[in-house]
């Protein structure tokens, strides 16, 4: 695994920092994480708004980081010029190591309840379980996925309601397409799934999740890898896509074919005014929408495939 990264800061107005962490999340094609000098637990529904936060993404070391900050100073620049009364800083770079950047979650990530019995607990923090819980311990390391965002929170929500609507009888295979940290395959173990693949482009998060597995003893339970989804002929009864909005439309037709007849398709990852976008792109005679999901600035949506469809 990597040990030494470039840091990319962007300090930026709160109101504009979904669409910069959007951005550099496409930039990079990594997860970002936000600073918030205010917070003192991880639950969202906890942070308190801030005037201006600062978004971090990460770039290999050995990577030549002059093209990107281009892109990165005129997306700003364009920015700036659309919100005139805003002040956008220039963006910053300086090299760090995978422990600087893993100690900085350690101030924010406490344990977190997300659904009805899904208890998320960091690898160094102490937490009080209740009877019915079932706990994830998890070290996101360089990986996205902690729970506390509103794109895993609410695939993780979706998730255990539309488990709870399957025939308990039989237990669903899962695609975990991004997998990150592997938060939502172990969640998926945990709830009861039988078969589950869990994918990512990056070898480093595919390398974290692995850790985490073995960290909840389901190593045995979940198979990970970096196989892309188009290279994939199985079918699923559930499939987790916590991707970006244009990842998502770009693969519909594949997320489409793979999964069961009947079967649950989990989308997330979409900012509020990408959801029309997605809709679009997911408009299609086999699939049936059901419902959107809502946290801040980011939905989820379900979508299930009609029988024998």
């Amino acid at each position: 695994m990597t040990d030494s990264w470039l840091e990319i800061a962007c300090d930026v107005p709160q109101e504009h920092a979904d669409v910069v962490a959007d951005f550099l999340t496409s930039l990079t094609g990594a997860g970002v994480c936000v600073d918030n000098l205010n917070v003192d637990a991880f639950s969202t529904s906890e942070i308190p708004d801030s005037i201006r936060v600062v978004i971090k993404a990460y770039l290999p070391a050995d990577t030549d980081p002059a093209p990107k900050m281009h892109e990165l100073e005129s997306y700003l620049s364009e920015l700036s010029l659309r919100h005139r009364s805003s002040c956008f800083i220039p963006p910053s770079i300086s090299a760090v190591t995978a422990e600087d950047w893993s100690s900085s979650w350690k101030v924010h990530f406490k344990p977190l309840r997300v659904g009805k019995k899904l208890l998320i607990v960091p690898t160094w923090e102490e937490s009080t379980e209740l009877p019915g819980d079932l706990v994830i311990r998890i070290d996101p390391g360089m990986a996205f996925g902690t729970g506390g965002h509103e794109t895993t929170r609410l695939c993780l929500e979706l998730l255990e309601d539309s488990m709870e609507r399957r025939d308990v009888s039989t237990a669903p295979s899962l695609l975990d397409l991004g997998t990150g940290s592997g938060i939502l395959a172990m969640a998926a173990s945990l709830l009861g799934a039988g078969r589950i693949l869990a994918l990512d482009i990056d070898p480093d998060a595919v390398d974290v999740a692995r850790e985490n597995f073995a960290l909840n003893h389901l190593s045995s339970a979940i198979e990970c890898g970096t196989t892309p989804l188009e290279a994939l002929t199985e079918q699923f009864d559930i499939i987790l896509a916590n991707i970006l909005a244009e990842e998502l439309v770009r693969l519909a037709s594949f997320l489409t074919e793979r999964l069961h007849s009947d079967g649950s398709l989990i989308l997330s990852g979409i900012l509020a005014e990408k959801e029309p976008l997605v809709r679009r792109g997911f408009d299609s005679p086999s699939l049936t929408y059901c419902r959107t999901v809502r946290a801040g600035e980011w939905v989820a949506m379900l979508y299930r495939r009609e029988a024998n469809a």
